[in-house]
């Protein structure tokens, strides 16, 4: 066989599936292959072939597209595109992009058939395309199970139908009874110049106006709710009905950055559940003491497992998991004021970390504070280290293990009014120590989980005029940043860990997750960008000028899919019995998953680069 022939042998045999084939089927590959060159630009595959054809990228670089001209996938070096050789049919877009100039090796699908003829494994390669391959492999086998977690895990925006029905605040009780009647609804929003000011709904008309004998002509003001609470489009469905649950509330708008969208009620999240099992937020509302919340946690493991196997995104799943853990601190803590009473002053308990940015894996530890009001006195605080003393041991007795560092509410340091915690922030900000840059992965990243949230927005206030445009602390953030690198080496390859029990892994949250994180911190602080969760700061930072909108798209693809990974390796450790860690060694991922790995290493390594170059330290 002549040398050039041997060369695209020898290419072709090292990539998957043609591995698992025999020395003498890979010896009848080269007289088959078809070499063609496409220049940037042009359509794949090739419009002018008159067969259907496996295709194989030697070099270069491919944008796969669906029938709506949305990007699903990229074929880089090595990668196959199989669809035309597929056992199934397939719906598929008329013109994938060429964006690197290719050269790639074709092969007839008549010939790959009889490949598969003679080799099982080879066989099932092709039962499918590319991307429902690797979700059948995440798949669980509880399919019926899985429709109803994905159930809980759509957005709310996707049940809200109608428009929303609208009114000034201008108007009567009289002349909003009047609308409501028309347009047939149980409540309605309440604007003032087009902002949101209220709600209004069929039992505030009975309870505030018709049981108090109120003149109707009064305006609508005097009995609506003000300031209700909001949700925003792209929550989920269960934080929702966590949310309905625990505050009573009926009725919620629906509000994006000021726009109202709509109102969900009781009876659209009663009309998408039904069917559904009994949830855990619902039994954790039930519970009374801290053995039967420990019972319920212990089913968190089980929820991963679940979550990762089913079609949803890791976003979501992390969402799924810190909505749970907040509920069982929310119930915690009410079970401890069961016993201690009511808070001499108001506070906020407060998550931080992973938590706090709603992307938790089950059990990790804990992250957690209190900010108190200023009004407490002295005399008060045995109180709140009691509660926060029996919520951090609950936590803990529910596998939420304490903080390491000792970053929680339990430590009074953490557990303090909320003009020490603004001093706190202004020190950490105004002289960037290692110890403060150290905190605030925990703290400049905190949520408000039960109590009164306006502590908590007065801090974030305080925190982003402090952080905004100071170029000295977001610099020191930046170099802070940069401490966790890719595990990429020279030619694109995968540098591992060479010692101990974790031998030929890399760390799949320091190394992947971790750096897009401080990322999206970094330059959320520096825009002054009030979001915490990880996705959406970046989808807040698209272009600004501190991000491209294509630099914002590509890390929040990035975290998708390292995210997802991760979720999936810890799921099969849960389901093998042993605990959960973020060692990931490369040799379970496929080859493809391996590509799409390092092509998100790639792009972290970028943001990295371009992060460095902005904030370059003197």
């Amino acid at each position: 066989m002549e040398i050039e022939l041997v060369e695209i042998r020898d290419f072709v045999a090292e990539h998957h599936p043609f591995d698992l084939l025999s020395e003498e089927q890979l010896d009848q590959i080269p007289e088959q292959i078809e070499v063609r060159y496409l220049r940037r630009g042009n359509c794949f595959p090739p419009a002018d072939n008159d067969g259907q054809y496996l295709y194989m990228v030697r070099t270069g670089a491919i944008d796969l597209r669906d029938l709506n001209d949305q990007l699903v996938g990229k074929l880089a070096e090595g990668d196959l595109y199989s669809t035309e050789c597929q056992l199934v049919e397939v719906n598929e877009s008329s013109c994938h992009k060429v964006i690197e100039d290719c050269l790639l090796y074709q092969m007839p699908c008549s010939f790959i058939k009889r490949l598969r003829d003679h080799a099982e494994e080879f066989y099932q390669h092709f039962e499918a395309d590319l991307t429902q391959r690797l979700q059948r492999a995440a798949r669980y086998s509880d399919r019926e199970a899985n429709l109803d977690m994905a159930s809980m895990t759509i957005e709310i925006g996707k049940l809200i139908k109608k428009d929303p029905v609208t009114v000034d605040s201008s108007a009567t009780i009289q002349q909003v009874a009047g609308i409501m009647s028309e347009f047939n609804v149980s409540s309605i929003i309440i604007t003032d110049n087009d902002q949101l000011a209220g709600i209004l709904t069929d039992r505030d008309l009975r309870r505030r106006c018709v049981a108090k004998a109120l003149d109707v002509q009064q305006p609508v003001t005097q009995i609506m709710t003000p300031d209700p609470h909001t949700m925003h489009s792209k929550d989920l469905v269960l934080h929702a009905l966590m949310t309905m649950t625990k505050q009573g509330f009926n009725h919620l708008p629906i509000v994006d950055d000021g726009v109202i969208r709509g109102m969900l009620t009781a009876t659209d999240l009663t009309r998408h559940s039904s069917g559904n099992p009994v949830f855990m937020n619902s039994q954790i509302n039930k519970s009374n003491n801290v053995d039967e919340l420990r019972r319920i946690s212990e089913r968190l493991p089980s929820l991963q497992v679940l979550l990762a196997n089913t079609s949803i995104q890791a976003k979501h799943a992390g969402e799924t998991i810190s909505c749970i853990t907040d509920g069982l601190t929310i119930r915690l803590i009410e079970l401890a004021q069961q016993e201690l009473g009511p808070a001499p002053v108001p506070f906020v308990w407060v998550a931080g970390g992973s938590q706090a940015r709603l992307e938790q894996t089950s059990h990790s530890d804990q992250d957690n504070a209190m900010i108190i009001s200023d009004d407490v006195r002295s005399t008060d605080m045995g109180y709140f280290e009691q509660l926060a003393n029996r919520v951090c041991d609950g936590l803990d007795a529910c596998g939420f293990y304490y903080c390491p560092g000792d970053a929680m509410a339990s430590n009074p340091k953490w557990r303090q009014p909320l003009n020490v915690w603004k001093r706190y922030f202004k020190d950490w900000i105004k002289k960037p120590d290692p110890m403060a840059l150290m905190l605030s992965s925990i703290f400049f990243d905190l949520r408000p989980v039960h109590g009164d949230f306006s502590l908590h927005k007065k801090l974030q206030k305080k925190i982003l005029k402090l952080s905004r445009k100071n170029t000295l602390f977001i610099a020191h953030m930046a170099n802070n940043a940069l401490t966790h690198r890719p595990p990429l080496g020279f030619f694109r390859t995968l540098v591992l860990i060479h010692d101990g029990e974790h031998d030929k892994t890399f760390d799949i949250k320091h190394r992947g997750i971790v750096p897009i994180t401080d990322i999206a911190r970094v330059l959320a602080l520096a825009e002054g960008i009030k979001r915490v969760n990880t996705s959406e700061r970046l989808a807040a930072l698209s272009s600004t000028s501190s991000m491209s909108a294509e630099m914002s798209a590509s890390l929040r693809d990035a975290l998708e899919f390292i995210a997802s990974l991760r979720i999936s390796h810890q799921a099969e450790q849960i389901r093998s019995g042993k605990p959960t860690n973020n060692y990931l060694p490369p040799g379970v991922l496929s080859s493809l998953e391996r590509k799409h790995l390092k092509d998100a290493f790639e792009i972290i390594k970028d943001a990295q680069e371009s992060l460095e170059n902005r904030y370059q330290m003197a």
